[in-house]
C-alpha cells in the first residue's frame, strides 16, 4: 500500500480539517481510485461524484493515471464575479 498526498482548498479543506491528505492507495492507480479512498475518510461525503482534480499542475479525468510521487489537487467549485 503506498500513499498519495492530495492538497485541498477552502470547503475541501474545511470538511476534511486540513490543507494535505495522505490518501492510501495502491500506485499506481487512477484519480477516480483516489477519489473514492478520499471517500472513505471523515469530511469524504462532501465530495461531488466527479471533483475537479489536478495531476502535478494538470487537469486530469478520472481514468488518469497517478504515482505516489505524483501531487494531486482537489479543487472546489469556484465562483466570481
Amino acid at each position: 500500500m503506498a500513499h498519495v498526498t492530495v492538497l485541498l482548498f477552502a470547503s475541501y479543506a474545511d470538511a476534511f480539517g486540513t490543507r494535505t491528505l495522505e490518501v492510501p492507495v495502491r500506485a499506481p492507480c487512477t484519480v477516480a481510485e483516489v477519489v473514492d479512498a478520499m471517500r472513505s475518510l471523515p469530511g469524504g461525503d462532501r465530495l461531488p461524484s466527479e471533483p475537479l482534480v489536478a495531476v502535478n499542475h494538470v487537469w486530469s479525468a478520472p481514468e488518469t493515471l497517478v504515482q505516489s510521487t505524483d501531487e494531486v489537487a482537489v479543487i472546489p467549485p469556484v465562483a466570481g464575479g
